[in-house]
């Protein structure tokens, strides 16, 4: 063989080796991490590194090495198309930022910076027949531990009423069950379904991923207030994650902006830890709803469905807890087992259902605490500026299926409130929500200190356990509540010096037995 030609081909052969190399690992020493600085991210807070974020995840995904930015840095994101797929760890550090919405295309708006997504595929569970209420077993074996999502589409429940009426969804609800078919007793199910249309088995990793670090500025829409909303934050899709030390904040809001579905979503995941994050609440516009009629509409920073065992723990936000100018911070549907603990919040609310949550050492601004749902709702050491220690939504039918356990609590009702209820809510008879309503069957209430102080009205009586609710039974006979149970009362300090009643309509709550002892 010619010596000239095998030494240049030996030598295109190396060549070709090196170009392997750096491209499937940037450099052969088979680095600890990647940085964005490596696939041409500059960092300067000028240039759009979104495409080199793109890809750095993409190459830390197919390595599985995980992604470290630069301490110091200014990344910005401006309308290029696209999302960071993550599947490895990520220590945003000290970086910051700059998510820049002022000029997002609408064909974009929905996409999310980052997704955080399982490599486990979801698996298609073939159930014939139906499930019963906190049955304990599904019948079927499962590739592993896993969150599974079982839904009825011939059966519609949450059926809203208002100003933003809508025709319900189909019944579903999210359970944790073991390889075996065991359901975790903390996210039994909630509802009887007389047929399952789909059961989906979503595999919980067992390695936990973590995602740390990093300052983000929203620059916030300039978008009509329409319910268009956008995505642009993080999206968790994959369970076991613990997500920690993430600051947002929003700039450049106007009089008018499309909302968000949250900088931080969380979607049909389990077993999640959110720990020493800090939040900001967005302004609040005004849109016309589907009963074309002007409505509030606003965004909430956290947004969870379908969101099990979650944790959040030791959060705050940015802006004011009671300024009456921007939306509510946390916003859930169809959750089961969420506790909250040492976290300070405008306001915590679970639309269509919450089963099991646990609000511990907590501070909620003047949207308060808003939730209808199931099982057991502990509030213990929190202090909340509202008029009621609980509102249950009235669009949902302002149900609470289950017990209600209020301790070492203080209530303090904002100045120029006209009356004061521990569990507010409203219910005519007359709408039909996809259920029967409930009111606590238990209800406990002990060391709870409300300052009325701020009450101003002369017909005030005093605070009330439960508001009125509604009619007791209206003229075609129907009773919007099964509302029985008992109520136990303990050390309840009142500023007023007014007695505690039990409502400004008995009638309604005359099933309950009420104990107080000192």
């Amino acid at each position: 063989m010619n010596k000239n030609l095998f030494s240049g081909l030996g030598w295109m052969l190396g060549l070709v080796g090196l170009v392997a190399c750096s491209s499937a690992a940037i450099s052969c020493s088979s680095p600890e991490y990647l940085t964005y600085e490596k696939f041409g991210a500059k960092g300067d807070g000028v240039t759009d590194d979104f495409p080199a974020i793109i890809a750095t995840h993409e190459a830390a995904n197919a390595q599985g090495l995980p992604v470290k930015a630069t301490d110091g840095k200014t990344y910005y994101i401006g309308n290029t198309i696209g999302t960071a797929v993550v599947h490895t760890d990520v220590d945003f550090g000290t970086a910051k930022f700059i998510i820049d919405d002022s000029n997002v295309s609408v064909e974009d708006r929905g996409k999310n910076i980052f997704l955080i997504e399982s490599e486990l595929e979801p698996v298609e569970i073939e159930f014939k027949g139906g499930l019963k209420r906190d049955q304990t077993n599904i019948g079927k074996t499962l590739p592993s531990r896993s969150l599974v999502e079982v839904v009825n589409d011939n059966q519609k429940v949450y059926i809203r009423y208002g100003l933003n009426q809508n025709n319900g969804t189909g019944q579903k609800e999210f359970f944790i069950a073991d390889k075996d078919g065991n359901i975790d007793p903390a996210t039994a199910l909630v509802w009887d379904y007389a047929e399952v249309t789909k059961m989906t088995a979503y595999p919980i990793d067992e390695k936990q991923l973590v995602i740390k670090g990093g300052v983000f500025t929203t620059i916030a829409n300039q978008a009509p207030s329409k319910y268009t909303y956008y995505g642009r934050g993080i999206a968790v899709r994959r369970s076991n994650v613990r997500i920690e030390n993430v600051t947002h904040y929003v700039e450049g809001e106007l009089d008018h902006g499309a909302p968000y579905s949250g900088f931080m979503t969380f979607n049909t995941v389990a077993d999640i830890v959110v720990s020493n994050c800090l939040y900001t609440a967005h302004k609040t516009y005004v849109t016309i709803g589907s009963a074309n009629l002007p409505v509030s509409m606003g965004s909430y920073d956290i947004g969870a469905n379908g969101c099990v065992n979650a944790i959040w723990e030791n959060c705050n936000q940015t802006t004011d807890i009671d300024n009456r100018e921007y939306w509510g911070l946390f916003g859930s549907n169809f959750c089961k087992a969420l506790t909250m603990d040492n976290c300070n919040f405008s306001r915590f609310d679970a639309h269509q259902g919450v089963r099991n949550v646990s609000l511990k050492n907590c501070k909620f601004g003047y949207m308060g605490v808003q939730m209808v749902g199931f099982g057991t709702m502990l509030i213990d050491n929190c202090e909340i500026h509202r008029s009621s220690v609980v509102a249950l939504r009235s669009d949902y039918g302002s149900s609470w299926e289950g017990d209600l356990i209020v301790r070492n609590c203080k209530l303090i009702v904002p100045k120029g409130s006209k009356e004061v209820t521990l569990l507010s809510g409203s219910n005519s008879g007359k709408h039909d929500f996809g259920y029967t309503c409930y009111l606590p069957e238990r209800y406990d209430i002990e060391n709870l200190v409300i300052d009325d102080s701020g009450v101003d009205s002369k017909d005030y009586k005093g605070p009330m356990i439960f508001g009125t609710f509604g009619r007791n039974v209206d003229e075609k006979g129907l009773q919007p509540y099964i509302a029985k149970g008992a109520i136990n009362i303990k050390n309840v300090t009142v500023a007023s010096g007014k007695p505690l009643g039990v409502s400004l309509n008995p009638k309604m709550f005359k099933d309950y037995t009420i104990n107080v002892s000192e």
